[in-house]
């Protein structure tokens, strides 16, 4: 048989779930034409996978490359992590639908959410687009490197038909408003949308302090927007939502279950606290309830703690109270810092100022330097705090803060563990059956965080050294498990006639790099930007799109708009 491409020799991890098998996989016409034995068979391209694995693409169910998309088709740093198809359209922030007059403000509303400049996006999108099946239609104009999936975010459509007193809270819809809501949300179903999403998140805020639209509604609201999605999508439909459980929880599990009594597939962002089990009992209780009936719910999580990087790059957090950082962080390059730095007066003036703005023993409990060298240090052992090292030499934090950052010429960040901090109890949270370990943000808060390498730290970390999954079950629930939560048609494993988006590992190589901070986005605006090793090809469609974590050019990326329902 003549193939186009012959993936040869590799182990095949399916994602089912299933044992892997020794197998050449053959790819034709974008498609997967074979697996098994082809050593007689030919073709135009073939990759020797001995000793690699051989998973599908990955699925990443949380980004927000909406914006990044406009400048950068090959989507990174989330094409040098083993994505091959992205969801856009998180936590109710959107492009569409939107009128000409809500354009600056959806760009500076992502940008006050997600930390990408309204500048930017302005000058990097088309903005050729009123609904939107229009906007997915000027994605697909775009000749993404990767395959996108789109949901329509609450932000666009609240705002579209309440206006300013969206963001109020007790403001709800009256009944004219919420029909246009609901029709929105309805033609954005039927233009290609999976599903919906909404912040309810306190932290998401809009540029004058206010929070998001959407993160008011009340269960009136949300149940009618539930409805409408099924109506538009079908049983199965997905409803996203970033929530705010800390002071609303029985609320937001209201809701939740008004979704999946709606019919939709429920998809919300979790984790655990740090005291007790963190709620993951609470968690499994929940979802084991809620799966059943055919009803649907399920949670991503980090792989990683998360949180903010500090250094000098971005963010200290020391500048908001003293004067010498601040003049500082005001220095044009991370050049230019280092070398101011190394001034005694000044790096004296550094330390002093930023001990007297407040204990830093306790914030340094939570941060872990990522050292130099090519791959980071996370630091799973939880021997390498700030508070640790500086304990060790005597120091103040601060001043072991100041002279990492100057030993290391200002490449070394700092990653504060906001999320996730308690590895145990994130780790058994990860293990629930309804839970994919997914949410690296990608194309957001690329100023002060990049957790893009969500699939690479959960493989080479999470599976290979510390064995929270089999490497089975860990591509399965970044591949079979994704796709299947939001209706992927053959897609997320690698089955003959299946799409050929596929993974050729170098499992024992694979790793995370320590990560650059970029000047490349429209206007000059910063970035960190994180490749890897040991991906030796990512494809798509039956197309090398990366190769040794670097871009071939090919861009066969799709937007995907129908999908299986229920």
């Amino acid at each position: 048989m003549e193939h186009d491409l012959i993936i040869s020799g590799g182990t095949v991890v399916d994602g089912t779930g299933g044992p892997s098998i020794k197998a050449d996989v053959g790819v034709k016409a974008g498609l997967i034409s074979q697996i098994g034995d082809l050593s007689g068979d030919t073709a135009a391209e073939t990759i020797d996978a001995t000793d690699r694995v051989v998973s599908p693409g990955f699925v990443d169910l949380h980004t927000h490359l909406d914006a990044q998309i406009g400048w950068d088709p090959m989507m990174t740093s989330t094409s040098y992590h083993g994505v091959t198809t992205a969801l856009i359209g998180n936590c109710g922030v959107t492009f569409a639908p939107c009128g000409p007059k809500n354009r600056r403000y959806l760009a500076e509303l992502m940008e006050s959410v997600e930390d990408i400049a309204a500048d930017a996006i302005m000058d990097g999108l088309p903005w050729d687009w009123s609904s939107y099946g229009e906007y997915l239609d000027s994605v697909q104009a775009l000749k993404p490197a990767l395959n996108i999936v789109g949901l329509v975010g609450h932000s666009a459509v609240r705002y579209e038909a309440m206006g300013d007193r969206s963001m109020d809270e007790g403001e709800q819809p009256d009944d004219k408003e919420l029909a246009h809501i609901t029709k929105m949300v309805r033609e954005s179903m039927e233009g290609g949308a999976v599903g919906f999403s909404t912040s309810r998140f306190l932290q998401h805020t809009v540029p004058d302090g206010r929070c998001t639209p959407g993160t008011w509604a009340d269960l009136r609201e949300t149940k009618a927007i539930q409805e409408a999605v099924v109506a538009g999508g079908g049983v199965g439909a997905v409803y996203q939502s970033a929530n705010d459980m800390a002071t609303r929880y029985q609320t937001e599990l209201q809701m939740f279950r008004d979704g999946m009594d709606a019919g939709c597939q429920v998809l919300f962002s979790g984790g655990t606290g740090g005291e007790g089990d963190g709620g993951v009992g609470r968690w499994q209780e929940f979802f084991e309830a809620g799966n059943q009936g055919g009803k649907r719910i399920a949670s991503i999580c980090h792989t990683r703690p998360s949180g903010a990087f500090f250094g000098l790059a971005q963010l200290s957090p020391f500048t908001a109270k003293s004067p010498a950082w601040r003049e500082l962080m005001k220095l044009p390059t991370i050049a230019d810092r280092v070398a101011h730095m190394k001034k005694e007066y000044v790096r004296k003036a550094l330390i002093e100022e930023g001990i007297s703005a407040g204990d830093m023993r306790g914030l340094a409990r939570m941060i872990h330097p990522f050292g130099t060298d090519v791959t980071p240090d996370l630091d799973f052992d939880r021997k390498q705090s700030l508070a640790q090292l500086a304990e060790a030499e005597g120091r103040d934090p601060v001043e072991t803060y100041v002279d990492r950052l100057i030993a290391s010429e200002g490449r070394e960040y700092f990653n504060m563990w906001m999320f996730g901090g308690n590895l145990e109890n994130q780790w058994n949270y990860m293990r629930l059956p309804h839970v994919v370990p997914m949410l690296g943000d990608a194309g957001a808060h690329v100023g002060f965080f990049t957790d893009t390498d969500s699939p690479t730290v959960l493989l080479s970390e999470l599976t290979r050294k510390q064995g929270v999954y089999t490497l089975e079950e860990a591509i399965h629930r970044i591949t079979g498990k994704s796709a299947e939560i939001i209706g992927l048609k053959e897609r997320g494993q690698l089955q003959e006639g299946w799409h050929a988006d596929i993974n050729v590992i170098n499992y024992e190589k694979l790793g995370t790099r320590h990560a650059e901070y970029l000047n490349d986005f429209p206007h000059g605006g910063g970035r960190f930007s994180v490749k890897s090793t040991g991906y030796d090809a990512t494809i798509v469609a039956g197309n090398v799109v990366v190769r040794n974590c670097e871009h071939t050019g090919q861009r066969p990326g799709e937007v995907i708009r129908e999908f299986h329902r229920g």
